[in-house]
């Protein structure tokens, strides 16, 4: 069994007491080259998050990033980015991208390479979606639920794929971010062999 990888939290240092900055940092994987992938990986994530979220505007009031770290056994890293700007009005904004790698090589996981070739990945998790929605009783924006991106936001939970939405993106800010936690055993006929979904299954 791979042991989880070392973690240590470090904080940007900024003169501005309006920003703080949390994020990690992957520290003594064997594999020196992995784990330089990941932490590039991070960084520019974060940089862009950054940016995207007001870091270079003058009319920045506050903004918090920190992370959560969502797995991190069995090879699979998956992690959230958060970040939270405020630039007057009503309230804030908050972002979340997460990153998923494989701890051994440094490969970042996109959804699509979590499911066999070919497999409509995309239809069976937007099923299972949309009666969720209906069980929920969630709101949409926009209904009914168009299905979910190619790229859509996900990560890993043990033995879970988690599918998430931005605010605003299909309910209403009070809403907050939906997640919706689908069981790796759902979906066990279309995930690709020897992949993340595959590895954390093989323990369930």
């Amino acid at each position: 069994m791979d042991l989880p990888v070392s973690i240590v939290t470090k904080r940007l240092p900024h003169a501005s007491p309006k920003v703080t900055v949390y994020y990690p940092v992957v520290v003594h994987l064997p594999n020196v080259n992995a784990q330089s992938r990941i932490n590039h990986a991070i960084i520019t994530t974060l940089n862009k998050l950054l940016v995207e979220q007001n870091f270079y505007d003058a009319n920045l009031v506050e903004l918090l990033a920190n992370f959560e770290l969502k797995n991190n056994q069995r090879g699979i890293l998956s992690l959230n980015l958060i970040v939270y700007s405020f630039t007057g009005g009503a309230h804030g904004m908050t972002v979340v991208n997460s990153l998923t790698f494989d701890t051994k090589t440094g490969k970042q996981y996109t959804l699509k390479e979590l499911f066999k070739p070919g497999s409509d990945y995309e239809k069976r998790i937007s099923d299972i979606i949309t009666q969720r929605i209906k069980d929920w009783d969630i709101q949409l924006l926009d209904p009914p639920f168009k299905g979910i991106r190619n790229d859509q936001d996900f990560y890993i939970a043990d033995t879970s794929l988690v599918i998430y939405f931005q605010l605003y993106e299909i309910t209403p800010y009070v809403w907050g971010f939906p997640y919706f936690p689908i069981p790796i055993l759902d979906l066990s006929d279309i995930i690709q062999p020897d992949g993340p979904l595959d590895r954390m299954m093989a323990f369930t």
